[in-house]
């Protein structure tokens, strides 16, 4: 199915809102309409409208005029058999000792690799992007260094590919946890793929707000690959979560946003263990 995507930008939250709810009358409605924060501080927020018919350029005009919107990008996009091209451009990915692979490069496993199966069908956290990357890393060296985590906590979790990495190398189960329920769901079949399933415990939750992570705290390692805002949010929490000489593990941020969640950590008790930018994502590894 051909479908075709109309992109703009507007100046603050409540205008973006507004006019994704006008998007949403129009006539061809659209499949869906997404609103996006642009984590570059210039306070813009990005409109998506998708459809399965060409929208109706006048109308989308119009509204770009009444709510001071930029000029609508309009975009066809082609049928695509998505998780064919996944397969096909996807490689395993080496991480350390992390071997991050889907089932058509099962054949490629190495024998002396901690392997971890994210399917195609589930791209977001397969390691290829810069922030999942460096957090394995991150992961890597602080073993490497002799460190040995016994009460793990993945935060924002995605794929679980961190909590699984973690669980492969560390004797204790992990919990992972995320806001949205179909990532939960998704930490879970790839648990389960992985023979995880005991060790790698999954909850919805925001932050720390489930028993299991009340429970369960002060954690050792918290893994926090989300952006910048959450992050900042989070620190706090993050904070009063970890354990004395426990270390901290945070990604999905540019390179130039590193300092300000650096600086919202370290006045909160955390000192920078380790920085990795890899292309534009940095990592960052804190101790408290």
């Amino acid at each position: 199915m051909t479908t075709f995507t109309a992109l703009t930008t507007v100046d603050g939250k409540e205008a973006a809102y507004a006019l994704s709810a006008a998007m949403e009358r129009m006539d061809p409605e659209p499949l869906g309409v997404g609103v996006f924060e642009l984590e570059d501080g210039s306070g813009l927020w990005e409109i998506g409208g998708y459809f399965t018919e060409k929208p109706d350029l006048a109308a989308l005009m119009l509204l770009s005029v009444a709510f001071g919107a930029g000029e609508f990008a309009i975009s066809e996009v082609p049928e695509t058999d998505w998780v064919a091209k996944v397969k096909r451009e996807l490689q395993p990915v080496v991480a350390g000792q992390f071997f991050v692979y889907g089932s058509h490069d099962a054949d490629k496993v190495p024998e002396d690799c901690e392997p971890l199966l994210i399917e195609a069908a589930m791209a977001f956290g397969t390691g290829h992007h810069g922030t999942t990357l460096g957090c394995l890393r991150a992961l890597d060296r602080l073993a490497g260094q002799g460190y040995v985590g016994q009460n793990v906590a993945d935060i924002g979790c995605g794929t679980a590919v961190l909590a699984m990495a973690a669980a492969r190398i560390w004797p204790n189960p992990v919990i992972a946890s995320d806001i949205d329920e179909v990532a939960v769901d998704v930490a879970r079949a790839n648990a389960a793929a992985n023979d995880l399933t005991d060790r790698v415990i999954c909850v919805e939750a925001a932050g720390f707000n489930h028993p299991n992570l009340h429970d369960a705290a002060p954690f050792d390692l918290i893994f926090a690959n989300i952006l910048k805002g959450p992050l900042i949010e989070l620190a706090p929490d993050v904070a009063a979560h970890a354990a004395s000489g426990g270390y901290v593990i945070l990604s999905g941020l540019l390179v130039e946003q590193a300092e300000d969640v650096t600086a919202a950590y370290v006045a909160n008790g955390l000192t920078l263990a380790h920085r990795e930018d890899i292309g534009e994502w940095s990592t960052l590894t804190l101790q408290k």
